[in-house]
């Protein structure tokens, strides 16, 4: 069996497990987010949430874990749910630790196994035509580059983290960089957990509503101040 057909192999399991977990807390928690608009609905579901104790938080772990190294789920789901399962605060910095433990984790693989192990997760000549970019290549550009395109909605986050094994980073730069960066998406999905476990929906849609707009204002500052288009051509070549 070739290399690339056991990682596919591999990739199916990991995604059956991952929908088994969360059919499973899904199941688990369903009966008592019906009534997440009453205090007494939100105390039922804090609670079932408190009594999963490590096994809950190891749980989303596995599946943030799913969400970054095979690219099964979107990132903004396990961010609302970790936002009602432990709070906005709480949420954040489950996130956040898992996110820098799991970008860690990949960007070694990367460094050490080499080109081989990305092209096995994702489109080979893809992955070639942004290594060669030299845009990517410019170590002087490149860490402002990631910042730009981590803190953007709607740009292939989890492919960046594969590519910057490849690319003259440092390792922990990066690490903070992908990490922080993430943090308005983070921040306004974990409130709108937080909010949406205490039944009050609206607020969820002003917190999303917020996001939008700041993200709107730094992208016009972004290509106002972008006079060679550099964030463009980044854009351009990861899609």
């Amino acid at each position: 069996m070739s290399r690339k057909n056991k990682v596919k192999i591999f990739k199916i399991i990991l995604l059956i497990i991952v929908v088994i977990l969360l059919l499973g807390l899904t199941i688990y928690l369903v009966p008592f987010m019906k009534n997440l608009s009453t205090l007494e609905g939100q105390i039922a579901f804090k609670e079932k949430i408190s009594d999963l104790g490590v096994l809950g938080i190891l749980l989303l772990f596995s599946v943030q874990l799913a969400q970054i190294f095979l690219i099964v789920l979107p990132g903004e789901p396990m961010e609302i749910l970790a936002g009602m399962c432990y709070g906005s605060i709480g949420g954040l910095i489950f996130i956040t630790i898992s996110v820098a433990i799991i970008t860690s984790l990949i960007f070694f693989l990367v460094r050490k196994i080499g080109k081989k192990f990305v092209y096995d997760f994702w489109d080979e000549e893809k992955i070639k035509k942004i290594e060669h970019n030299k845009l990517f290549q410019n170590p002087k550009k490149i860490e402002i580059i990631m910042l730009i395109l981590f803190m953007l909605p709607g740009t292939p986050k989890d492919l960046l983290v594969y590519i910057a094994g490849l690319l003259p980073l440092k390792p922990l730069r990066f690490i903070l960089i992908s990490t922080f960066a993430r943090f308005p998406s983070v921040i306004s999905s974990t409130i709108a957990g937080a909010n949406l476990a205490q039944g009050n929906w609206k607020m969820s849609l002003i917190v999303y509503a917020i996001t939008f707009v700041i993200i709107g204002i730094i992208i016009v500052i972004i290509n106002k101040f972008d006079k060679h288009k550099i964030t463009e051509e980044a854009i351009r070549s990861i899609k």
